[in-house]
């Protein structure tokens, strides 16, 4: 990618989310908005970027699944949901706005690709 058309902008920008939960697991699906993004996203939403998105919730481990055939991808974050439901006396113990805080994190793309609000 060339810096001179380069922009960074929010992932929600290029891809939509989904969280669930699975006891004190919290499970975030993302997908590309279009196919040419995908490759992108699997260059920048790494693990490791995951992990320090997250890092208030202090995981345990991130684990990632990647879904070519439907350009998007799974994490699994673990310990990040106090306790999990039946646990824990957070308003958000099912993990469902976590995906908003995954739409938070900034990606640098190609301006031509970037999706207008």
């Amino acid at each position: 990618m060339s810096a001179l058309c380069d922009t960074v902008v929010l992932l929600h920008r290029l891809a939509h989310a989904r969280a669930g939960d699975k006891g004190n697991h919290s499970n975030i699906s993302l997908f590309a908005y279009r196919p040419e993004l995908y490759p992108l996203l699997v260059e920048q939403v790494t693990v490791e970027r995951v992990m320090a998105l997250f890092a208030s919730r202090h995981p345990t481990r991130v684990q990632r699944y990647l879904l070519p055939r439907l350009e998007g991808m799974n994490f699994v974050l673990e310990d990040v949901l106090d306790g999990g439901v039946n646990e824990s006396l957070n308003l958000d113990s099912h993990g469902k706005a976590l995906s908003f805080l995954l739409l938070t994190l900034p990606v640098t793309v190609p301006a031509a690709l970037v999706i207008p609000t």
